[in-house]
């Protein structure tokens, strides 16, 4: 395995510096390229696709906020990796929109829409009609240009080559799961479970639902382009990098999210995974649990502080969302949760109170 200290000077190194570059560079580049992808959608003829692609970014731009963090490690190469990883999330909400929020409720309609994030990382695939499965088509060249952006800005990347293999292995579980849990209610516990029969071996410390949650983050993948910009890559790194984020880094991503997320989903009928633990505090013990396998395989990692503040950071972003204070019973899991937080996390946790009131 090649080691790749010789960029850990670029990581950040402690919370104060991390931020600094986040205000500095990551926060006002995102804006930008989200200003440009919300004009492109504002194109978008048909109304329905006009609508979700622009209520994905309207809506989730915190997730590409949070995804450019990574390129914070290489400010060299923010120029690629800031316009990739928030084209890339963007595929992700707008076809997490078409999927959730939209007319169609077809598996074969799902699994089409989503070779778009796969054709996005392989750059030689041909290009295909992601909506021909649908009613509504004519997204003006949308969804193409979302794709031909992450490649054009791949292409910048030097040691692409070794992250790709492990870059498509999370993209295809990620696709998976969106095929899975949008389908007919009726249908997708089956679905997911038999799913989880073909693939418990990968994980056999965490139940069906977490491994879902995990294949459901982009965290990996972003890590894995941050990698790519190390033009001494190999496979063995990558896949170290791999093994290290999935699944407990990419688990609990998810899991926070469904946690702040229960409410709003047993609203609207949508799945969500934390549901399916006996009690609160199963579920408490078993976020836990990914917590702290999350913390202990990151220590395999070069400048592993700059993925411990990953970690933190992920617990504050999530704890200290406004949906909290409005559960009572979610709000009692977070302080839990939040327990003993070291200095980081509540460093991280006063940041990101004032990043969503004041940006």
């Amino acid at each position: 395995m090649i080691q790749l200290e010789q960029r850990r000077n670029q990581f950040p190194r402690e919370p104060l510096s991390m931020m600094n570059r986040v205000y500095r560079y990551i926060l006002p580049e995102v804006r930008h390229e989200l200003n440009s992808w919300r004009r492109s959608a504002d194109q978008i003829p048909d109304p329905e696709l006009r609508r979700q692609a622009l209520a994905s970014i309207n809506t989730k731009e915190f997730h590409c906020q949070g995804g450019a963090v990574y390129a914070a490690a290489n400010l060299e190469r923010r120029d690629a990796l800031i316009p990739l990883i928030v084209a890339f999330q963007t595929i992700s909400d707008y076809l997490d929109n078409l999927c959730d929020r939209s007319t169609s409720m077809d598996q074969n309609d799902f699994r089409l829409l989503h070779r778009s994030m796969l054709d996005a990382v392989q750059p030689d695939a041909e290009l295909v009609d992601y909506y021909a499965l649908r009613e509504e088509q004519d997204d003006g060249g949308y969804l193409k240009q979302l794709v031909m952006t992450c490649r054009s800005n791949i292409a910048k990347l030097p040691g692409f080559a070794a992250a790709q293999p492990y870059i498509i292995d999370l993209v295809s579980l990620y696709s998976d799961l969106q095929v899975y849990k949008h389908i007919d209610p009726k249908l997708r516990e089956e679905a997911l479970l038999s799913w989880w029969e073909q693939h418990k071996l990968r994980t056999p410390e965490l139940r069906w639902n977490e491994f879902a949650a995990a294949t459901g983050s982009t965290l990996g993948v972003f890590m894995l382009f941050l990698a790519a910009g190390n033009d001494k890559l190999d496979d063995s790194s990558a896949q170290t990098i791999h093994h290290a984020y999935f699944p407990n880094v990419c688990g609990l991503h998810i899991m926070l999210d469904y946690l702040i997320d229960q409410a709003e989903d047993e609203i609207g009928g949508d799945l969500n995974f934390c549901s399916y633990y006996e009690n609160r505090e199963t579920m408490l013990e078993r976020i836990s649990f990914i917590v702290e396998g999350a913390r202990r395989d990151i220590k395999k990692l070069p400048a592993s502080s700059f993925h411990r503040m990953i970690i933190e950071g992920l617990l504050a972003l999530y704890l200290s969302d406004p949906k909290v204070s409005e559960q009572p019973e979610i709000r009692s899991a977070s302080k839990r949760l939040m327990r003993r937080s070291p200095l980081m996390r509540i460093f991280f946790f006063v940041n990101s109170v004032w990043i969503r009131k004041h940006l």
